[in-house]
Parts: structure tokens; C-alpha cells; sequence
């Protein structure tokens, strides 16, 4: 899945500003809308102000309609088998080193010591 730099939900930065321009259009639209007298035609150039912003926004974007496709780095571990083969080894040598020392740890002569008679 590839994703495009500065988008959100797989949708860019453009459709939530044009989203903003037409919430704020609406809320505008809705006080205005409660005024009296000649007040009330003013909803008209905010309606079409937030038509021109859209439609500028649409017929002349920033960026391509296509994006580029950007392959990320694939981090390949070429060494893997030998690796872990090299990890048994040195396991295998720490398990053998630690059985063959213990018994001779454990099995290690104490010799009595001489008793002293004056």
C-alpha cells in the first residue's frame, strides 16, 4: 500500500480545505440568515465566494492529479542462514563449555588439612 506525502484517509489537502470553505459558507449563511431586512442578501456573495474558492481549487491544483509513486527501501538480510547457524554454534559451544566446567567445579578435591599434635 502506498501512500502519498501530506494525504489523510488516502484523500489531500485540498478536499479538506474545500470542506472548511463550505462548512464555514454554511455556518455564515445560517446567521446571516436570521437577519433582517436587506442583511439577508448578503448570504448571496458568500455562497458565491465559496463557488469561486472551490472551483479555483479544483481547476487549478498544486500538484499533479497522479501522484509519483515512491517505492520505500526494502531492507534485505542477505547473511540470514548463516547468521542463525553461527548463533547455534556459539550456542552449542556455551552449553557444552558450561556442562563440561560444572563437574569439575562441583567435583574438585578438598583435601583435609593436618591436624597440629604437640
Amino acid at each position: 500500500m502506498e501512500r502519498m506525502a501530506g494525504t489523510l484517509m488516502g484523500v489531500g489537502t485540498g478536499v479538506f480545505l474545500i470542506t472548511l470553505i463550505w462548512i464555514v459558507a454554511l455556518v455564515f449563511g445560517i446567521l446571516i440568515s436570521r437577519a433582517s431586512g436587506a442583511t439577508k442578501l448578503s448570504i448571496i456573495p458568500v455562497f458565491f465566494l465559496a463557488l469561486i474558492t472551490t472551483l479555483i481549487l479544483v481547476f487549478f491544483p498544486r500538484s499533479l492529479e497522479t501522484p509519483t509513486t515512491i517505492r520505500e527501501v526494502e531492507v534485505v538480510d542477505s547473511f540470514f542462514i548463516g547468521r542463525y547457524v553461527l548463533l547455534s554454534v556459539a550456542g552449542v559451544v556455551v552449553l557444552v563449555a558450561f556442562f563440561v566446567l560444572l563437574p569439575m567445579h562441583f567435583l574438585e578435591p578438598v583435601y583435609a588439612k593436618p591436624l597440629r599434635t604437640h
